[in-house]
């Protein structure tokens, strides 16, 4: 059992670099190799770790081939590029720390989950809001029957309409093919923390939503095809000046979402992405194809259901979910739990554990260092039951999603039967 987990970082991209810095910062992890295929990136997280030459590689195979340097491997790639390198990494004996999703189809997730269990090593899929203190406090809750039988539950995803415009307009997930659906990308995270909260399988989806509003035809007459030319700049919403520039001398915004246009984060820098990178390009040319909007129907085995939203339009903001239980009711916003009592009619408020905001530059409230806390205590003791978004049960909740996506191309209710049924893999 070791008592520093050694870490070999795949991907020094935004989330690469904060379970580094998270696991470091705990004292009990420690990086030992990272491999990113851009050489500056490559080259600053290095020397952030004082790696040496032989612990830096720009092909994951390069590593992967070596006798096994460290404990476990964060695989932070981009969804498409998970499979290969977490199966290799698997296969040479490294404990996995999986970003979500696991991959964009039902074949290959199942793939990765097959070589965990081949080689007997942990896998933690980063499904971060089972981790939050806010998460464990609700289910403590529901688990206790404060409000008798869940029957019903109402949960949004605020998304944010400048960070909806930053990952899935302009981003790395603006189209589909690329990486994966909006629901997949953003939203495996929700789905998998309602059937973690109501504790019953999924039985039937349906779904609606489609890309509204970020296409050509809504592109005001005026308007540039970058912001920085544009006559809007100075008061259209998505222009890119007005919602880069105001983190300008924030740390917590230099560091995401910044960082992603310029690395290291600099006035002169960040102008330049504006002026010649996606970042800077009109929210309204086209180059997006993933939904803005969406809603998701669900029918649990016994009986309950749950409605879910997810949309670009609001602030960015921790997630809004309404239970209505047999006895009771509660009402979350991320932060606090205000618990109603059909019996006494009174409501009490409960103050959760939350570290932060909502962004990934707050570490989602706390809830990425909690997962991360998780991760490197199961490793060093070998107790999995500390590893609460295993590869089983993440597989189940991406089957919800893949569902999901094809009742709403089909405009159909899909009963969800296995997870490794080709019909609901992605096409």
């Amino acid at each position: 059992m070791p008592d520093i987990v050694r870490l070999a970082i795949i991907g020094a991209g935004s989330r690469g670099t904060n379970y580094a810095r998270l696991a470091t910062a705990s004292g009990r992890g420690a990086v030992v190799a990272v491999v990113d295929p851009d050489p500056r990136r490559r080259a600053s997280f290095a020397a952030e770790y004082e790696l040496p030459e032989t612990s830096v590689f720009a092909d994951w195979r390069d590593l992967a081939a070596l006798p096994r340097l460290a404990d476990a491997a964060v695989i932070a790639t981009p969804d498409r590029l998970h499979t290969d390198p977490a199966i290799a990494f698997a296969d040479a004996g490294y404990h996995l720390l999986l970003e979500k999703p696991m991959a964009p189809t039902a074949a290959d997730s199942e793939r990765i989950v097959e070589a965990a269990e081949r080689n007997d090593v942990l896998l933690m899929v980063c499904h971060v809001m089972r981790y939050s203190g806010y998460s464990r406090a609700l289910k403590e809750l529901l688990d206790a029957g404060r409000i008798g039988e869940i029957i019903s539950v109402e949960h949004l995803e605020p998304i944010g309409w400048w960070h909806f415009a930053h990952s899935y307009v302009r981003g790395n997930w603006a189209r589909e093919a690329e990486s994966s659906s909006m629901l997949m990308a953003k939203s495996s995270h929700d789905l998998d923390w309602l059937s973690h909260i109501i504790g019953e399988p999924v039985r039937r989806v349906s779904s609606f939503g489609s890309l509204s509003f970020f296409t050509p035809a809504n592109k005001p007459a005026t308007a540039a095809e970058r912001c920085v030319d544009c006559p809007l700049v100075g008061t259209c919403a998505y222009s890119a000046p007005r919602i880069y520039e105001r983190f300008l001398g924030d740390p917590v915004g230099e560091r995401w979402p910044l960082a992603v246009l310029a690395d290291p984060v600099t006035p002169e820098r960040i102008g330049e992405a504006l002026r010649t990178g996606p970042y800077g390009a009109c929210v309204f040319n086209g180059d997006n194809d993933v939904a803005d909007h969406q809603v998701v129907n669900l029918e649990y085995a016994n009986g309950a259901t749950a409605s879910f939203t997810v949309t670009a339009f609001t602030e960015l903001d921790f997630r809004k979910t309404r239970i209505f239980g047999s006895r009771g009711s509660i009402d979350g916003d991320g932060r606090n739990l205000v618990i109603h009592d059909f019996e006494t009619d009174k409501k009490e408020t409960i103050e959760t554990a939350i570290d932060g905001g909502a962004s990934a530059a707050d570490g989602h409230g706390g809830a990425d260092t909690a997962l991360i806390d998780a991760f490197l205590t199961a490793v060093r003791s070998g107790d999995r039951a500390l590893v609460e978004s295993g590869g089983r049960e993440s597989l189940r909740s991406h089957e919800i999603v893949w569902a999901a996506e094809a009742a709403r191309r089909s405009g159909t209710v899909v009963e969800i039967r296995t997870a490794t049924e080709a019909v609901l893999a992605t096409p």
